[in-house]
């Protein structure tokens, strides 16, 4: 009995995290940056910077066209090359590494700040894929 108690309280103890975790992504998303619609980001056209946050491997396969690359991995140390004059449109694949983007952008001076939602995930507009695939 005491086996089970000890899982049902680390069960609850890693939803309790995970829940905390995706709290703090959201809040800092929202702080930091507007979410917007697929229709949003095609209506905005070229005025601002589309940024893809996923890693290069990930944006070779398949990117948004006029999307750059600066991978989250790097984005601490490349950020700098992100006008702050335009407005800022960040992609990933679903949640989560945008609104990290969009924090750091924030905190650092930057005020235009858009993140799509869904992410590549439910992108259906255009797009470039690798070729051969």
């Amino acid at each position: 009995m005491q086996i089970l108690n000890f899982i049902t309280v680390v069960l609850l103890s890693i939803i309790v995290i995970y829940t905390l975790y995706y709290g703090i992504l959201w809040g800092m998303g929202r702080y930091a940056a507007k979410a917007i619609k697929q229709e949003d980001l095609i209506a905005a056209g070229r005025k601002g910077q589309l940024i893809d946050v996923r890693e290069a491997a990930e944006f070779e396969a398949r990117h948004i066209l006029g999307a750059r690359n600066i991978p989250s991995s790097q984005f601490k140390m490349r950020f700098k090359e992100i006008r702050k004059d335009q407005a800022v449109y960040l992609v990933d694949e679903a949640f989560g590494t945008a609104q990290r983007a969009a924090f750091r952008l924030k905190r650092n001076g930057y005020n235009d700040i858009y993140i799509l939602k869904g992410g590549m995930t439910e992108w259906t507009g255009k797009v470039k894929t690798a070729k051969g695939k």
